[in-house]
């Protein structure tokens, strides 16, 4: 099974402006299997260590990110980001070998190994495309982590190193020519990324 435009979307975005949830609908619609990137991360921690490869465990040896300046912390995810490429490639080239559509979505999907795997997918003959979707208001970021886990409080500083990280992500997306498309509003997001992959394609 195949959709009209793809055979793969990456959909990528930084944590807590609702990337998950238009992954979700975007399969459904399109009848699309859901890679979630985050699982492949924990599985990877799990059999590495620090020692072995540090960029991937910042996040497991800070005492608390809490407490570091913003600027630090977007560093770190940087980082980590960088250091999973090879590991969001592997991702995609095994899906390039199952003719089921997938939707890849993930914190850590950067835009560089995104514009790598669309150019594997053109030489495998698969349409393989990508969008970036943003949120610039820390605020709007800090509510949803407030919805999405009220058990935590409120989460400004976290929300605040998700939007530096969303402008990072969205000006390298750019830099590869890669679609970004707003989050808001979000009634209309589904249309967006419909047409935002549409115009890719």
């Amino acid at each position: 099974m195949t959709t009209g435009a793809w055979d793969i979307v990456l959909l990528g975005g930084a944590s807590g402006i609702g990337k998950s949830r238009a992954a979700a609908r975007l399969a459904r619609e399109s009848g699309a299997f859901v890679v979630e990137l985050d699982d492949v991360v924990s599985a990877i921690q799990e059999i590495t260590t620090a020692g072995q490869h540090p960029d991937l465990h910042h996040f497991n040896t800070l005492p608390d990110s809490a407490e570091l300046p913003a600027t630090r912390v977007l560093d770190l995810q940087i980082a980590t980001a960088r250091a999973l490429e090879p590991a969001v490639l592997g991702v995609v080239r095994n899906r390039l070998t199952v003719n089921v559509p997938a939707v890849i979505e993930g914190d850590y999907l950067t835009p560089a190994a995104a514009a790598r795997a669309m150019h594997e997918g053109t030489a495998a003959g698969r349409r393989v495309q990508a969008v970036f979707l943003h949120e610039a208001d820390a605020g709007q970021i800090t509510a949803n982590y407030a919805e999405r886990e009220p058990e935590y409080g409120v989460q400004a500083h976290r929300a605040e190193i998700s939007t530096r990280f969303s402008h990072w992500l969205g000006d390298q997306a750019r830099r590869h020519a890669l679609p970004v498309v707003d989050c808001r509003p979000w009634d209309s997001l589904p249309a967006r990324l419909h047409a935002a992959l549409h115009a890719a394609g």
